[in-house]
Parts: structure tokens; C-alpha cells; sequence
């Protein structure tokens, strides 16, 4: 479905030229739930924002299908950290945004945004507006717009990163229930251990800067996942023991450019 070859990225300023990612490989199958994992500044939304063709590689290639890619497209959605919802439109309207933007007539796009509305249990708030609804729903609208232009991929930063414990939990379940139903491509990035074992089919952790693929986990254990079993947890132990070492490296790195800076 989606392959990643030999992607490196660059920024260059008037003080310093910065490496965010290097040599970046990696294939991800048809209906697969991936996770990027890594330390603050690893490049894992750099690498979500490339792969959605918002920002460009510095070099290498990333193929959708076999066909090569390099700008946004339609078989693709996004969903932020930060809803991204427009405050002027009904819920409703929201999500059926896409789809008028495709040129999707009303009748259909209206049954469709109340479909994924019903799917993630806000068909009463249709009419309302972002700002009556509470984080947590306001989140379940970008991730009902986002299925509602039904992509192969949908690509996932840190969506619940700004949520209370329990309304995560909610999202990461309602999430998978949407994505078991309709199996797209996901690639979804995360700070958190137990949200990436919870929900992946394999978890990419990613070394601190210059952002490296350092290892593949793969979990084959069936869903839902009790993470308070002794598998679960030895899991969660296996994740932190490699992801340990690369945030005690960048905090390293930190330190040692805030020397340099003094």
C-alpha cells in the first residue's frame, strides 16, 4: 500500500542546516494500524506531514500503490491534535466539508456526514457548533470529516494527545470500532507506550535526532487488548526498554545544545 524509500529531510536556516530524518524505509500494508513512537523532536510528525504531502522530502520517494507521490491527494486524510474544525460551520457541515470541496452534491454528503456522525455517537449534535461541544467531540468530528472522503490512509498526529485519560480511552476504542468496520490504512503518531500497543498491528519506534527507523515491533496479540495482563505488560516493558534508550539520548542531545547555546 504505502512505501517509504530512503526518505531524508533537511531544514535549512541563515544559522544551521538540520538533519530531522534520515534514511526513512518502510513499507505499510493495506488495511494495517502502524504507530511512530520515538522521543520529542524524532521526526515523527515531520514523517506523518510528508507521507500526507504537506511538507516535501529532501530526498527519496514515497510510493501510494506502486505510484510514486509527492503532494497531497485524495486517497489520503489527515486528523490534527488540534481538531482543525471550522468554527463557523455546523457539525454537520464539518463533516461533510470534504465532500462538498469534491464537488459531492448535498443530499449525498448530508447522508454520508450523518452516517459517520451516527458511527461516532453525535447524530443529535449535527446542528451545533464546535464551540458547544467538548474536546473529546470535537476530536470525533475531525475523525468522522476525515473518514467521510473515504481514504485508503489516514494519517493520525498525536490525536488525542491533548485529552483527559478517560476520554482517550474512549476515542482509542471508538477508533478502533471505526476502523475494524471499514479497515483504511492508518499511521497514527504517539508519545504514549500503552496507546501504541492498545491499538497497532506493528509500532515503529524511531531513534531521537537525526529520526531513524531503529526497530519494528509487531503485535499479533488479538483485540481488545487487556493492558492489564501480564502479556500486556511485558509488552509495555519490551517498548520501554528500546524507546528508553533513545530518549535518554535525546535529552543528552538537549543538554548538549543548550551548552553550546550558553
Amino acid at each position: 500500500m504505502l512505501r517509504v524509500e530512503g526518505l531524508h529531510k533537511r531544514y535549512v536556516t541563515d544559522e544551521a542546516e538540520v538533519t530531522a530524518l534520515t534514511d526513512i524505509r518502510l513499507d505499510i500494508a493495506d488495511g494495517e494500524f502502524v504507530s511512530l513512537l520515538g522521543p520529542s523532536g524524532c521526526g515523527k510528525s515531520t514523517l506523518l506531514k510528508i507521507m500526507a504531502g504537506l511538507i516535501p522530502a529532501s530526498s527519496g520517494s514515497m510510493a501510494i500503490q506502486g505510484k510514486e507521490v509527492r503532494g497531497p491527494g485524495p486517497e489520503r486524510a489527515m486528523v490534527f491534535q488540534d481538531y482543525a474544525l471550522f468554527p463557523w460551520m455546523t457539525v454537520l457541515d464539518n463533516v461533510g466539508f470534504g465532500l462538498e470541496a469534491r464537488g459531492v452534491g448535498k443530499a449525498k454528503r448530508t447522508g454520508t456526514a450523518m452516517e459517520l456522525l451516527h458511527a461516532v455517537g453525535l447524530q443529535e449534535f449535527a446542528g451545533r457548533f464546535p464551540h458547544h461541544l467538548s474536546g473529546g467531540m470535537k476530536q470525533r468530528v475531525s475523525i468522522a470529516r476525515a473518514f467521510a472522503v473515504d481514504p485508503a490512509i489516514l494519517l493520525m498526529d498525536e490525536p488525542f494527545g491533548a485529552l483527559d485519560a478517560q476520554t482517550r480511552q474512549g476515542l482509542q476504542d471508538e477508533l478502533l470500532r471505526i476502523w475494524t468496520a471499514r479497515r483504511k490504512t492508518v499511521v497514527f503518531v504517539t508519545h504514549s507506550i500503552e496507546e501504541a500497543i492498545y491499538l497497532s498491528d506493528r509500532i515503529v519506534v524511531m531513534t531521537a535526532r537525526p529520526g531513524r527507523i531503529k526497530t519494528i515491533i509487531t503485535l499479533p496479540e488479538p483485540r481488545p487488548r487487556d493492558m492489564a495482563t501480564s502479556e500486556m505488560s511485558a509488552r509495555q516493558r519490551e517498548v520501554r526498554a528500546v524507546l528508553g534508550e533513545e530518549i535518554s539520548r535525546a535529552a543528552a542531545l538537549e543538554q548538549a545544545d543548550m551548552m553550546a547555546a550558553g
